[in-house]
């Protein structure tokens, strides 16, 4: 049988263990196609019970086998969910097995039945739910348990926290899939060619020598080698979230020679703060880090900034090579060097330029991103589609349907765009001091809302909006036609981005944006574009220009 690149999840267990109510919210965090096999079923056969009482089980069984098969092989879906009894059939067993990650959701009695309704609706459990429920359980427990790659037990959980464990083990389970893959010799040549995009070291004033980001599937077996044979400790900086894939990356360093420790840091934002980068510093001091070994990033924008901060400062400058597994984190914080903390002041106010060994963005990683995450990140994507390639905005526009579905080729392209934008810049102007700065295209009012929100709002949300901010600055002191202007609202509404903000929040944010970076003493300076591919420096002269452009976005 034919199956899709990765495989999906399947839900096994028993009655009453929430195999579609979890099946369903999974789906939705995953961005992925759902479907009950039980349902499958019923389109194509009618009611169960009519079925089984028309034809016997065997036959039953033999239809059962084959809407599994035929779902398994579907391209469209992320997550299926099987029947209670499904596992009784050897060959189903062996199916889910070899097409798909298996969970197997237990549930203690008691919750089972009060999910159940003591059964009304279930004829097996007629007369004795408690007893039948029991009965039925024990019967198949050893099919759940060889069919299962885990076991999650969902007895007072919530659908999110099942969800959440379900995630964490399939990035586990993804992550050592693919190693294994890449450790076998392979005849196939329809393997997945990883996209090596080169970074220069910046103009001969600035040289820190070149390195690749690398673009594709299965990538950890290379990272050994970005880090070369001189590092003997290797410090794997990731948020607690990301605890799953950390231990996949650990075992294969440590299988590969290294003494790798996991430094695990709060989540996103929390996470880039000075108290932060104290306590990696401290881990690393401990454990008798030397100026031969090395960081490793695992994890979004955050994390990156946070641990190429570390790395940076630790010893004036060890190694760090970056795993980004967020969209974001591959186009934007883990290419070109940038490294930063926030102060109560404002965003990336403490930093240093400190670039990477290497990068590997993986995409499988994007495969158990949630959706609305892989929409911020389409932020940055759009903003190199304006300020440089625009047939990143006609994939978008062409494609609408496809720019957050992981398995697009779609999105491996506009990453791949958006990731060779950033490289042909950084390559040319590594510190910021000329065309770098275009790279901030509506971040100046994205970092003074993320300021005002303390944290809380996205960077891509928070950015989209700096860009429709900035298209209608340009618009009102003449630099930027309409149509320009109207295809920024076009596209960043069409992905599910913001393009208004809070109407009642002017003088806020007006102190954030005083506080940018890009500022000279009193000046205040914007990216705006004078046509699409032309960004320029704008200086301010009067704030009431910007006063007004923000009318046109307040909500």
């Amino acid at each position: 049988m034919e199956t899709q690149d990765t495989p999906p999840v399947v839900l096994i267990g028993p009655m009453g263990s929430g195999k579609t109510t979890v099946a369903k919210h999974l789906a939705q965090r995953l961005g992925a196609g759902f479907v009950d096999t039980d349902d499958l079923f019923v389109e194509r056969h009618g009611v169960v019970a009519d079925y089984f009482a028309a034809h016997g089980e065997a036959a039953f069984r033999d239809e059962e086998e084959a809407v599994i098969a035929d779902a398994l092989a579907r391209r469209d879906l992320g997550v299926i969910s099987l029947g209670g009894g499904a596992v009784i059939r050897s060959a189903n067993r062996d199916l889910i097995k070899q097409h798909g990650y298996v969970v197997f959701l237990d549930v203690a009695e008691d919750q089972a039945l009060q999910r159940l309704g003591e059964g009304a609706d279930r004829p097996v459990l007629a007369g004795d739910p408690a007893g039948n429920w029991s009965r039925i359980r024990q019967a198949r427990q050893a099919y759940y348990t060889d069919s299962a790659h885990r076991v999650v037990d969902t007895s007072g959980l919530d659908v999110e926290a099942v969800a959440t464990k379900i995630i964490e083990g399939y990035e586990q389970f993804l992550s050592r899939k693919t190693t294994e893959y890449m450790s076998e010799p392979s005849t196939n040549h329809a393997v997945d060619q990883p996209t090596v995009i080169k970074v220069s070291g910046g103009s001969e004033k600035e040289v820190t020598g070149g390195y690749d980001v690398v673009i594709g599937k299965g990538l950890l077996s290379q990272l050994p080698g970005i880090l070369g044979p001189h590092p003997h400790r290797v410090a794997i900086i990731l948020p607690r979230a990301l605890r799953a894939t950390g231990d996949v990356v650990k075992a294969a360093l440590d299988d590969a020679g290294y003494n790798a420790i996991l430094v695990e840091i709060p989540d996103s934002e929390e996470g880039k703060h000075i108290e932060v980068a104290s306590f990696c510093w401290q881990v690393l001091g401990q454990s008798d880090f030397t100026r031969s070994d090395a960081v490793v990033s695992v994890g979004g924008g955050a994390v990156s900034d946070l641990a190429g901060f570390v790395a940076a400062t630790w010893l004036r400058g060890v190694r760090v090579v970056h795993m980004p597994t967020t969209l974001l984190g591959m186009v934007d914080a883990a290419v070109g060097g940038k490294t930063g903390i926030n102060t109560a002041e404002g965003k990336n106010l403490v930093g240093s330029f400190h670039p990477p060994a290497g990068v590997l963005a993986d995409l499988d990683t994007l495969l158990t991103l949630p959706k609305n995450e892989l929409i911020s990140g389409l932020a940055e994507v759009i903003k190199c589609g304006f300020i440089a390639d625009e047939k990143i905005l006609d994939l978008i526009e062409d494609n609408m349907g496809q720019v957050t579905n992981p398995h697009s080729p779609v999105l491996r392209e506009l990453i791949e765009r958006a990731v060779q934008v950033k490289a042909d810049i950084v390559g040319e102007d590594l510190k910021e001091s000329n065309q770098r700065q275009m790279l901030n295209y509506g971040h100046t009012l994205g970092h003074a809302i993320e300021l005002a929100e303390r944290y809380q709002y996205r960077h891509g949300a928070a950015v989209a909006v700096g860009m429709v901010f900035a298209a209608e600055l340009a618009r009102s002191v003449g630099r930027l036609d309409d149509d320009t202007v109207e295809r920024h609202k076009r596209i960043i509404e069409g992905v599910g981005l913001p393009t208004s903000y809070q109407g009642d929040r002017w003088a806020t944010l007006l102190d954030g944006i005083r506080r940018d970076k890009k500022n000279r003493g009193e000046q205040l300076r914007f990216v705006i574009l004078e046509a699409q591919g032309a960004p320029v420096i704008y200086d301010v002269p009067d704030e009431s220009l910007l006063f007004a452009a923000y009318q046109e976005i307040a909500d």
